[in-house]
């Protein structure tokens, strides 16, 4: 599925933090951040995680599942991302397993525009 032409969440997302881990565990692996694509993929990496992402587009938010590997171990769940008032992104990410965490994400200077 294509973006939809108003969608303001397409391009690069730093994850600037997370209500359950610090920033050093963020940026463990290198910087952590979320890509969403306009052609219904993206990425998102983080700590030891790095996973692939299927994306559905509202105009200010989409929602997505995943799959990837956290430590050499295949993990996979789904989750949300909504635009705020303030520029930035609040996602909600859930694992399979039951963890949830919620991140901030700020624009990336190589953000893509819709």
């Amino acid at each position: 599925m294509s973006a939809p032409a108003g969608c303001k969440l397409v391009g690069r997302w730093r994850i600037v933090e997370a209500d359950i881990w610090d920033r050093a565990y963020l940026d463990l692996c290198g910087p952590a951040n979320i890509v969403i694509g306009a052609d219904g993929r993206g990425e998102i990496a983080f700590g030891a995680m790095q996973a692939t992402l299927d994306v559905e587009y509202g105009p200010t938010s989409i929602a997505f599942t995943w799959i990837g590997s956290d430590e050499m171990n295949e993990v996979s769940g789904e989750g949300n991302a909504e635009l705020l008032e303030d520029g930035a992104i609040e996602i909600e990410f859930e694992y399979d397993s039951g963890d949830e965490a919620v991140f901030k994400a700020k624009p990336d200077g190589f953000s893509t525009a819709c």
